[in-house]
């Protein structure tokens, strides 16, 4: 095997985290539910025995409750998801300090170069599925390939506390009669598109001709081309790799219907802090802002616009973005979702252009106070000084989903 890829994924991570927090939910079909009160009703996770009834991800709680009548609903404990995220990962740099996150549950490990220490990657493979059940108390299936693409495929094709190997000398029987939309990088857009070319299985995909694929699905034909025929040579990121960052954005689904001008200004406002904390930790300057709306409808808006100058301050970008609303929403409905970003990223200099026509002077004021903000919160953590407005009956679910960050690309 040119390469020894691993791809691990944790089965069931949030509802097996969930059992271990109170073991009298083992064997139980368990799912892991957002609160319907605060809108996020839907299942997040669910155990084997609820899977085996029929619950999936992304139902209604409702409708998870019709498929098991017995199942049990429980609310997410974000917290305890990123510390075992953590624990997987100590385990994985062990081996290698090629470990690249794909998710809060599931990471690739390059081991090519530790054969010498720990064998083969099928041997590393059975050791940490091995080591993760007894010192973690988790399973985790494993895919081994010599490319990333493949061990994700393996990895999902066994479940749960498993390894499942796709050499060079077996992967195209056992991979090529899959779906398309298997593969990474084929959406549901992406894969009805192929299906109505009669283009079903990664096989046929393998075999089409790359010129016409990418007059069907522009460079991403080409692409998605290659992966199926097992010719990835992506490189698996070392732990801590961070790609250069083009745009910056956080968003969430409000607690309640937003009705007034001011709930959206607060709520920019929220959002905000947390885009300008990290500008100011990786030391960059938005030159754009942008939102985007949605409503009960699920119809909405999105806009952007560019700065007049480059800022980290979440005062100024939480008022560019308001400018945008205020401008454009028309109050036909209300407010379901906000979403803040921030584009056009540069990094901070000694010296930034400043407004010729702005205040200036106050600007620099303003620039000084949110940095000692920032070294407040750094001290005594995020809530240790914050706007007034922000104290009372913000509309903001607080059961930490939106402070998680995970991966969400495969880097390549």
């Amino acid at each position: 095997m040119r390469r020894a890829i691993l791809h691990s994924d944790a089965n069931c991570f949030y509802a097996a985290v969930e059992m271990l927090l109170d073991p009298s939910l083992r064997g139980r079909p368990v799912a892991v539910c957002g609160c319907a009160e605060e809108r996020h009703g839907i299942v997040l996770a669910k155990s084997e025995a609820a899977k085996r009834a029929g619950v999936k991800t992304g139902q209604a709680n409702h409708e998870a409750r019709r498929a098991c009548p017995g199942l049990i609903l429980v609310p997410p404990h974000y917290d305890q998801y990123v510390k075992f995220s953590g624990l997987l990962k100590e385990i994985y740099l062990e081996y290698t300090n090629l470990v690249e996150p794909y998710g809060m549950d599931e990471c690739w490990l390059d081991v090519t170069d530790s054969g010498a220490l720990h064998g083969s990657g099928e041997r590393i493979a059975q050791e940490i599925r091995l080591r993760v059940r007894e010192e973690l108390g988790i399973t985790v299936s494993i895919g081994v390939s010599f490319n990333k693409v493949l061990a994700k495929l393996g990895s999902d094709m066994k479940k749960p506390d498993a390894v499942t190997v796709l050499g060079e000398d077996n992967w195209k029987e056992r991979v090529w009669p899959l779906p398309v939309s298997e593969l990474i990088f084929v959406g549901a857009h992406t894969a009805q598109k192929l299906m109505r070319r009669n283009v079903h299985t990664i096989g046929q995909l393998a075999a089409c001709d790359p010129g016409l694929l990418r007059s069907w699905l522009g460079k991403n034909g080409h692409s998605l081309w290659i992966l199926a025929n097992g010719l990835d040579e992506s490189r698996v990121m070392p732990d801590g790799f961070q790609a250069p960052l083009k745009s910056l954005s956080h968003g969430i689904t409000c607690s309640r219907d937003l009705h007034e001008d001011d709930d959206v200004w607060r709520v920019m406002l929220e959002l905000s802090q947390d885009i300008g904390h990290r500008l100011r930790k990786n030391g960059l300057a938005a030159n754009g802002a942008g939102i985007a709306i949605r409503k009960n409808d699920l119809e909405g808006i999105r806009l952007q616009r560019q700065l007049p100058f480059p800022t980290q301050s979440p005062l100024e970008i939480a008022r560019a973005g308001w400018s945008l609303f205020e401008k454009n929403y028309r109050w036909d409905m209300p407010v379901r979702a906000v979403v803040l970003s921030t584009h056009k990223l540069e990094r901070v200099g000694e010296t930034m252009q400043l407004d010729a026509f702005g205040d200036a002077e106050g600007r620099m004021r303003r620039e000084r106070l949110e940095g000692a903000i920032e070294e407040i919160r750094a001290r005594f953590g995020k809530d240790a000084i914050r706007a007034a407005s922000l104290l009372e009956d913000l509309p903001v679910p607080d059961d930490g989903r939106h402070s998680v960050r995970m991966p969400e690309m495969m880097y390549r």
